[in-house]
């Protein structure tokens, strides 16, 4: 049997499989890339546990444990552990503290079906801390410069050019605007922290000491920046992408229509898709409603619906235009431009898309 691990850099580094033996409520709340949920009890069961705990202590809590996962089961769950552990012998399992939960699991493993399986010392609580500890030390040993600029400049497509480069936004699963939100839901808090300390971590493991990222506000949808790297953000140096109006409505146009539409219908099918995508642009333009005024919104809002009616008979997006290039001129630009003059002393480059990603890479190779 291999040894059990306390070994969290090799984990994260080697994307181990991880086999999380917590409740599914525990789960959700957050995990690591690639766990797979193999609960030792579900949400109802651990919380008859846990009640018991608090009331009558630990050995009965034990024994009310075992009487609720036993018989057929206690099978099931078995069966489902060892499919997990035969499918992958070179992970782990792990609970929230690495402790009764976890060599439970262990140790009916071995006896029911004749399988060592190791599992992580600490479990959960002391692998997320390791990844908390990754990104205060990047933050506070690395390098960082931001990519910043006008709406629809490009910002992802320069981040997607350089090998050094941290895509919150792809990591949030949102654009980090107003209109951000994509068809698949964000993960959770814990579980987007946890995915940008590992890239952190596997980045700096290959000798990346300056890291790129898009200029993003402290929230990006519902997934919230880690302090120690938005404080950090305040102060670093900004490289500014430009690109022509036109440009940027092309951009927009088919990053926010052509396609958050497919990003639907690939999720629900042909009509449904099409009636949620054009329900998330209507909210997203609601939900910007005071910030633009009254008489700006219900401009917009008529061009909007034009578009869609007019995508809706013929298929053609070219109408959008029409209400993104008001949404820039009115809404977007003045706010960025203003941003801009608060962080000017901060630029050290500005340029259109091909100069920018050459600036960043020369600027990467003197680091």
């Amino acid at each position: 049997m291999r040894d059990d691990t306390a070994d969290f850099r090799d984990i994260f580094l080697n994307d181990r499989p991880l086999m999380d033996a917590r409740a599914p409520i525990e789960f959700a709340k957050g995990a690591f890339p690639g766990a797979v949920n193999r609960p030792l009890m579900n949400d109802v069961e651990r919380q008859k546990v846990g009640t018991c705990y608090k009331q009558h202590g630990q050995q009965a809590a034990l024994a009310l444990g075992h009487q609720l996962v036993s018989g057929r089961l206690k099978e099931e769950r078995i069966k489902a552990w060892a499919a997990f552990a035969q499918a992958h012998p070179d992970g782990y399992l792990y609970c929230f503290r690495g402790g009764l939960r976890s060599q439970l699991v262990q140790q009916w493993l071995r006896d029911e079906a004749g399988i060592a399986y190791p599992r992580v010392l600490g479990g959960y609580k002391a692998m997320r801390g390791y990844l908390i500890e990754v990104m205060e030390q990047a933050v506070q040993q690395a390098s960082f410069v931001l990519v910043g600029g006008l709406t629809g400049t490009g910002k992802t497509e320069v981040l997607m050019q350089l090998d050094n480069s941290l895509d919150l936004e792809g990591l949030a699963n949102h654009r980090g605007s107003s209109f951000g939100k994509r068809a698949t839901p964000q993960p959770s808090q814990i579980d987007f922290e946890n995915a940008l300390s590992i890239r952190l971590l596997k980045l700096r493991e290959r000798g990346v000491g300056t890291f790129v990222m898009e200029d993003e506000a402290r929230l990006i949808g519902r997934c919230s920046i880690p302090l120690p790297l938005h404080h950090g953000m305040q102060a670093f140096p900004l490289v500014w992408l430009e690109d022509s109006f036109e440009g940027r409505v092309e951009r927009i146009l088919r990053d926010y229509v052509v396609d958050l539409g497919a990003e639907f219908v690939a999720e629900r099918g042909e009509e449904e898709g099409f009636v949620a995508f054009a329900d998330r642009l209507r909210e997203s333009l609601v939900n910007i409603r005071k910030r633009l005024g009254g008489d700006r919104y219900q401009g917009l809002s008529e061009l909007l619906e034009q578009a869609l009616a007019e995508q809706t008979r013929s298929g053609a997006v070219d109408l959008h235009r029409g209400w993104i290039e008001g949404l820039l001129a009115d809404y977007y630009d003045p706010m960025y431009a203003y941003q801009r003059a608060s962080k000017a002393e901060r630029i050290e480059f500005a340029g259109t898309q091909g100069a920018v990603v050459d600036y960043l890479r020369e600027r990467h190779a003197q680091f």
